[in-house]
């Protein structure tokens, strides 16, 4: 674990972000940078003893920001509906070429992607390597997605270099703990009898937990280098949609109800390729049987009777059927 740092991260109160500043708030001196838009979340933050700052990226006045950060990591983005590709890409390109600017004395900065920023493939079991070619996934939750972090990635890679700046950009697969992630949202719609939608059979992913996440950051913030190190970031096993659900279902005593429906041109499947991350972090930690179960065991304390979908996952149901809908 890091420890006697100075680390600024962006976006503290996401889904990944959060918990991964109370990790690294134990033993660092964290500060966190958001807008703070939803109610509530600048104090959740507060809470856990990081200094806070009210900060738009897509303005970039760090004015209030002292310039003496030792790590970044970079988690905030711009990820919502509409065709607006002109302000995804002001938040998520330039917003990091201005954070990185003000923060160039910083020994290495860690920047998430996604791995939304490949060309999608028929083969669902396709590994994508880091070096495999890149292309418009046309995410249906947010078509401006994956352009907009490959613009974000050119611009990071760019600050390593004009500024000497070690970066590390690494392409989330899909993440899931007791804060969310597809695996957790999927887990709210099957205990509240909702449907699963799926885009694609099978519909595997390298899923990787929040314990896994928060261990690794040390490591990849050390893989840094100028140019900047590109690293896909997920787990070392690949369940399916179907299979972690069928598993949801024995722990919960309910039965999936999977709707697939096809979305063309998008990622069929999201299996990363983990050669260079395992030799960067080494193995994970956490399997996804234990990983579920333990998210299952944390989200629902009391039991599962009477669950109802909320939050995060209220919100992602009602935009995949509304794009259902529309298929």
């Amino acid at each position: 674990m890091l420890q006697g740092e100075k680390i600024l991260i962006t976006g503290p109160a996401g889904q990944i972000a959060f918990p991964m500043t109370q990790y690294l708030a134990q033993n660092n001196e964290v500060w966190g940078v958001a807008r703070f838009s939803e109610p509530g979340s600048r104090e959740k933050v507060d809470a856990l003893g990081v200094t806070t700052r009210v900060i738009d990226l897509a303005i970039g006045d760090y004015s209030s920001l002292p310039d003496d950060f030792t790590y970044v990591l970079h988690l905030a983005a711009f990820k919502v509906e509409g065709l607006d590709y002109d302000w995804a890409l002001t938040v998520n390109a330039e917003g990091t070429g201005l954070l990185l600017q003000h923060c160039r004395k910083a020994k290495a900065a860690l920047i998430m992607s996604t791995q939304s920023v490949y060309k999608p493939v028929d083969d669902p079991w396709h590994a994508f390597r880091e070096t495999d070619p890149l292309g418009d996934v046309n995410y249906v939750m947010s078509p401006t997605y994956s352009i907009s972090k490959i613009s974000e990635e050119a611009v990071a890679r760019y600050c390593a270099r004009a500024f000497n700046l070690p970066v590390t950009i690494a392409r989330m697969n899909a993440s899931y703990g007791p804060n969310g992630g597809l695996p957790t949202y999927q887990m709210d719609w099957m205990v509240a009898d909702q449907p699963i939608i799926a885009r694609w059979d099978p519909a595997p992913y390298s899923i990787i937990h929040q314990d896994d996440i928060n261990e690794q950051v040390e490591a990849l913030l050390k893989a840094a280098s100028v140019p900047a190190t590109l690293v896909n970031w997920g787990g070392d096993e690949t369940p399916t949609v179907e299979e972690w659900c069928r598993y949801i279902g024995k722990l919960t005593g309910k039965t999936p109800n999977m709707q697939v429906k096809p979305m063309p041109n998008t990622l069929r499947g999201s299996v990363a390729d983990n050669t260079k991350r395992l030799s960067l972090t080494g193995p994970c930690k956490v399997s996804w049987h234990d990983g579920i179960r333990r998210t299952l065991e944390d989200r629902y304390p009391t039991g599962v009777a009477g669950a109802e979908v909320h939050g995060q996952a209220s919100r992602l149901l009602g935009q995949y059927k509304a794009v259902v809908d529309k298929l």
